[in-house]
């Protein structure tokens, strides 16, 4: 996979980067880039989200934050919503997107 959609393999705020699972109920992000695999199986999950529509340059909303490590993060990505561990969301890192006036995302 291009290089260029990879980040390094921390799943902290990187500049204005963040975590998809680190926004709240309602923030929107743009999928800026991925988090480098660094586990087996990290691959599979990788080509997953992308397969799915998590790709650079997406607006994602989160409709439920996860409570708790264990919990789901529900998330909108154009008309598809999904729940995603807090452990496959932690690979797309966003930058929040604040609304203005007449914008809809």
């Amino acid at each position: 996979m291009d290089s260029a959609f990879f980040a390094s393999s921390a799943s902290q705020a990187v500049g204005d980067l963040l975590p998809l699972h680190a926004l709240s109920r309602g923030e929107r992000g743009v999928i800026e880039q991925m988090r480098k695999p660094t586990q087996d199986g990290d691959h599979e999950v990788l080509l997953r989200l992308l397969e799915i529509g998590f790709l650079p340059g997406e607006i994602v909303r989160v409709i439920a934050p996860s409570r708790r490590a264990s919990d789901p993060v529900a998330v909108r990505i154009g008309q598809a919503t999904f729940a995603l561990r807090v452990y496959e969301a932690a690979f797309i890192e966003v930058r929040l997107v604040t609304e203005t006036v007449g914008s809809r995302v």
